[in-house]
């Protein structure tokens, strides 16, 4: 599988529609014939997903005890709103109403692409998020998320 990278400026028209950027779209070779699928993010965005990642993602829902409350509980949230989305003709997706009530996106939007998937967050809603409490505290998480992998050598930032 490859990686996703980039972050992409995109305005919405009166209908929903964005155009995915031509540098996302040469990322997912197969987007016109597979499509995409979007839900609800953790926070306050939505999610786009290549089919082949939530088809994994699925898969492993699939196997949790479903006679666990809270397995249930995580699926049907997770699950919530998730809508499958395809190009048309002039290269738009439209993004369902619902999905964007939610997240707060009006008009301009930010596709932020996270290794495997690609959040899409109302341009001030990612500022303010990004900008927000970590602030110079990065460092410190980096440290407690990536402080104890071997990287093999790889060159540290």
């Amino acid at each position: 599988m490859s990686f996703l990278i980039g972050e992409y400026e995109c305005k919405l028209d009166t209908k929903g529609r964005m155009v995915l950027p031509a540098a996302l779209k040469r990322q997912l070779p197969d987007v016109e014939r597979e499509g995409l699928v979007i839900n609800r993010g953790f926070e306050k965005h939505l999610v786009i997903y290549t089919r082949e990642e939530w088809n994994a993602i699925t898969a492993r829902l699939a196997q949790l005890n479903q006679y666990v409350e809270k397995n249930r509980m995580f699926i049907r949230n997770f699950t919530r709103g998730a809508t499958e989305l395809s190009l048309d003709a002039a290269g738009r997706v439209l993004l369902p109403k619902g999905l964007l009530d939610y997240s707060g996106i009006t008009g301009e939007v930010v596709l932020a692409c996270q290794v495997n998937k690609i959040e899409v967050w109302s341009k001030d809603g990612y500022e303010e998020f990004m900008n927000g409490d970590l602030g110079e505290d990065f460092s410190a998480l980096a440290e407690q998320v990536m402080g104890g992998f071997d990287l093999g050598g790889l060159a540290n930032g």
